[in-house]
């Protein structure tokens, strides 16, 4: 008798036991180290911008929602055919590395939803990146300004997404395909400029060896003028009577007559 006024109780409890391990999915959420997430309660102020949910599980109302954002660094490829400075036909393949702003998922989430990516990052990269480029020939963006183009299209980029609560941390132009006949001209061009600063680098080089040649020479000439000025007969006599006294203390030398030569130089005589 007391068994079957038990059934109802562990009827109910069982039921209570699948209904609560049903709703568990809806109860229990977690976080994950990368991802942030914010509340949005229909039965109340709606979505909190304020209360940020960090990594981490964590238990809601089963009515309520959870808004997750993945916050690490994101990389976006884009595609664009643009016109240079001279309405050039220019393609052009470009990455943009980005963020959102952890604590302002909130506020992204309420102007954009989380197709963020879609609704501001890359339109505004595709429209940052024509604007720039348009004030370059497509010379200067194939090569000589290329990372000045960059610099100003992760600049403007920057203003526009952080001022939205998103971070970008990097714009590179991967490649530029240009049509065939003007990038043909382009290194052309290019390579006869580097074969002119090769030109003129050894131009430079022999013009410092002449100079310097020139230098030495003169210096030289100017040493030579100066010893023959300093010499004269006096002084030559008398070097060569010290050269002929230093001779004379060889012992293959013999006799020396002194002051018969023509010029009144000594004479040595006789060896071994």
């Amino acid at each position: 008798m007391n068994n079957r006024r038990l059934v109802p109780f562990i009827v109910i409890g069982v039921i209570a036991l699948f209904v609560l391990a049903g709703l568990s999915s809806n109860i229990f959420y977690k976080i994950g180290p990368s991802e942030r997430a914010v509340i949005f309660y229909p039965f109340g102020n709606g979505l909190d911008k304020e209360q940020i949910i960090e990594p981490g599980t964590h238990m809601k109302a089963p009515w309520n929602d959870v808004i997750m954002y993945e916050v690490a660094e994101i990389t976006s490829e884009e595609n664009m055919d643009i016109n240079d400075k001279n309405g050039l036909p220019i393609h052009v393949d470009v990455s943009v590395r980005y963020f959102p702003m952890p604590s302002k998922i909130g506020d992204i989430h309420e102007k954009f939803t989380k197709d963020y990516v879609n609704r501001l990052v890359i339109p505004e990269v595709r429209s940052v990146s024509r604007q720039v480029m348009a004030k370059y020939t497509a010379e200067e963006i194939y090569s000589t300004k290329r990372a000045e183009v960059e610099v100003s299209i992760k600049s403007e980029t920057e203003k526009i997404l952080n001022a939205n609560f998103v971070n970008a941390t990097a714009v590179l132009i991967r490649s530029i395909k240009l049509p065939d006949q003007i990038r043909v001209a382009i290194e052309n061009k290019l390579q006869q400029e580097q074969e002119a600063l090769a030109y003129q680098y050894r131009l430079d080089k022999e013009k410092s060896e002449a100079e310097r040649k020139r230098i030495a020479a003169e210096g030289e000439a100017r040493a030579n003028n100066i010893v023959n000025s300093s010499l004269s007969d006096k002084l030559l006599k008398m070097r060569g009577i010290e050269a002929t006294l230093e001779l004379a203390k060889s012992p293959n030398s013999k006799v020396v007559i002194v002051g018969s030569g023509g010029d009144g130089m000594p004479l040595i005589l006789g060896n071994n």
